[in-house]
């Protein structure tokens, strides 16, 4: 037994020596390809048994001729070791210069495709990696060019409608300065509507600027939805009757829901007037809410024929009025912006879809907790 520990002994001290010798050179060249340090561990490896073997010979007094051998046969097992460990080095190292390629179009703005051909566990999962990013980044990249025509969009349609109404404002002013106003009290009455219509205009800029800012403070509270719903359809009634259009607001259940009163009105609102704009005079626009699996539906119908399919993707992007829609009255396309904007603040969702004769306007939000 004490001969058994005495060789293991000495062969561990031998081996140890060539593995501190091989964690230097390892050091000293850390910064080399792989392809180095495979062909160091090989090295070190077959090192290692060798000075353990010398060591153990040495202690054992074996004969030069068996010493010899022992040699001979631990020198073949280095030439296959480093060679083996030399081709598995340039396999990887080549294999990591195609991903790198890949990489490296993926990052000038091209899609990344994984190199065909075998690869390590770890390389194969650095690739799926890659690919899901460069999914990732081509739908950011996606969204980014869709903004930024919206808002190339939204400024031209802004422009549009503020020259018109400042146009008229400055006509107005200078006939009433003039003496010149054949009714100056209709003159004033003109003045402080498109006054008003311009402070509306900057209101809906300032609220979406909060929403993509991400500044939209909400003070959710514990309300009724019949509440909600009546007071909404309160506030559209005059301007229904000034359509001619016939609000209907009977299938709203009393469901309470965690929301901000002031911000949920406002999507209401923007929803309820955008409906009756579209809607033709004598038509109907119907408000309800259910509960739904996923929590609260709200939903708005009305009576303008139906969107286009090409059309109804881009219904709430900012800017977006449609094609007939450059009239002063249908606004600056902000109105369903905000609305997606304050409904995805809590949590919900806003949708669209076309139904016979008109579109339907869906707002799911969660229910209110106990």
């Amino acid at each position: 037994m004490r001969d058994t520990f005495l060789i293991a002994l000495c062969a561990f001290l031998g081996a140890a020596t060539a593995g501190v010798l091989g964690a230097g050179v390892l050091r000293l060249v850390r910064r080399r390809s792989l392809a180095v340090h495979l062909a160091v561990v090989a090295a070190v490896a077959v090192t290692a048994m060798l000075a353990g073997t010398l060591v153990v010979a040495r202690a054992m007094f074996l004969s030069e001729h068996d010493l010899k051998v022992v040699t001979l046969v631990v020198a073949m097992a280095a030439v296959v070791s480093l060679a083996t460990a030399l081709l598995l080095g340039r396999w990887v190292v080549a294999r990591s210069r195609d991903l790198a390629l890949a990489a490296r179009s993926f990052g000038d703005g091209g899609a990344f495709t994984s190199p065909d051909g075998p690869a390590t566990a770890e390389l194969a999962a650095l690739s799926r990696e890659l690919e899901a990013t460069s999914a990732r980044l081509t739908a950011s990249r996606e969204r980014e060019r869709a903004l930024e025509s919206s808002r190339r969009e939204l400024v031209a349609w802004i422009s549009h409608d503020l020259r018109t109404p400042l146009a008229g404002l400055r006509a107005m002013s200078e006939a009433l300065e003039d003496g010149v106003a054949a009714d100056p009290d209709r003159y004033l009455k003109q003045i402080r509507t498109e006054v008003e219509r311009l402070n509306d205009m900057v209101g809906d800029l300032f609220e979406l600027s909060r929403i993509h800012a991400g500044a939209l403070a909400l003070t959710p509270t514990r309300i009724s939805l019949y509440d909600l719903v009546g007071d909404a359809l309160a506030g559209a009634d005059p301007l229904a009757r000034e359509h001619g259009v016939r609000l209907v607001g009977d299938g709203v259940a009393a469901v309470p829901v965690e929301v901000d009163g002031k911000e949920m009105s406002r999507v209401l609102g923007n929803l309820l007037v955008n409906a009756i704009r579209r809607t033709p005079s004598d038509g109907t626009v119907a408000i309800a809410a259910e509960r739904v699996p996923e929590g609260v539906l709200l939903s708005v119908t009305d009576g303008c024929g139906g969107i286009p399919e090409e059309d109804l993707p881009r219904v709430f992007d900012t800017g977006w009025r449609g094609t007939d829609a450059r009239t002063p009255p249908a606004g600056a396309g902000l109105g369903l912006a905000i609305v997606r904007g304050i409904v995805e603040a809590h949590q919900g969702r806003a949708s669209v879809r076309n139904i016979p004769g008109g579109c339907r306007f869906e707002v799911t939000l969660p229910t209110a907790e106990g």
